[in-house]
């Protein structure tokens, strides 16, 4: 995931790696708050995509744009999580 984001960003450097990891953490965090699902995102292209992209503006300082300007995405992922289209509701490991 790590490489498909600096693509994404046109970063080529390394100083960055452990910030950047961090990042996709928190965005990974973000949709599992958002849907009450987690993802596969080796397998799940459209939470993949979409996650790449929060991490996108959060890099360039715009992560309040974020929810406005993909909210229809969101909707959709919501959609597609509580159909069990994508996602896995809940949490099995909690007991």
């Amino acid at each position: 995931m790590l490489d498909e984001l600096k693509s994404r960003l046109r970063i080529t450097w390394n100083e960055e790696d452990k910030e950047l990891e961090k990042l996709i953490k928190r965005s990974e965090s973000y949709l599992s708050e958002l849907t009450g699902a987690t993802f596969d995102l080796e397998k799940e292209e459209w939470p993949k995509e979409l996650l790449l992209e929060r991490c996108r503006y959060v890099y360039n300082n715009a992560a309040d744009e974020f929810e406005r300007n993909f909210a229809d995405e969101l909707k959709r992922l919501i959609l597609l999580v509580a159909l069990g289209k994508v996602g896995t509701k809940g949490h099995e490991n909690v007991p």
